[in-house]
């Protein structure tokens, strides 16, 4: 069975533990949710070199398959350096180049974004809201920014899958 639920964790770390609290307040609301590690999966670093002399890693395909059956997304990942974490910059480049309709993959797509960071988190957060929206997504308007000076709260977890959850999913 699919999950109504997938929410990506961008670090083995604080974020996973935020995943899985997005998981769960998922499956409190009668979801079917699950999380994806993406520090879990064997793709290497999107280079181009690399793409042109190897074809697309066989875990781009499963990936995508996850993706693809999952209407609804969580993305729980740290700032690095005022930016995304480079596991997911690379999944989403190689995404990007498995062919023509990788952006079926995110159009329309409803998509809530959430961080965990050593600071507050807010670059991720709008590098993050800005190259989904590019890519189609449709972002809730409410996000999460926590550190360890300022958790995450459940209450704040919950009406974020809420909203979420009330967006229409995207046809197949």
């Amino acid at each position: 069975m699919s999950p109504d639920l997938l929410v990506l964790s961008a670090s083995n770390g604080e974020n996973l533990k935020l995943a899985e609290r997005f998981a769960a307040a998922g499956r409190a609301r009668a979801m079917a949710a699950e999380v994806l590690d993406l520090t879990s999966l064997s793709l290497p670093l999107y280079n181009p070199r690399t793409h042109a002399a190897s074809g697309l890693p066989a875990e781009v395909e499963g990936l995508s398959r996850r993706l693809e059956t999952a209407p609804r997304w969580v993305i729980c990942a740290p700032e690095y350096n005022g930016s995304l974490p480079p596991v997911l910059t690379s999944a989403i480049a190689w995404l990007s180049v498995q062919g023509d309709g990788f952006r079926t993959l995110f159009n329309g797509r409803p998509v809530a974004i959430a961080t965990h960071s050593g600071g507050p988190g807010i670059e991720v957060l709008a590098v993050l809201r800005i190259q989904l929206a590019h890519l189609g997504a449709h972002v809730v308007g409410r996000q999460l920014s926590s550190s360890r000076s300022n958790p995450a709260k459940d209450s704040s977890i919950d009406d974020i899958v809420h909203r979420l959850q009330r967006m229409e999913p995207i046809q197949p």
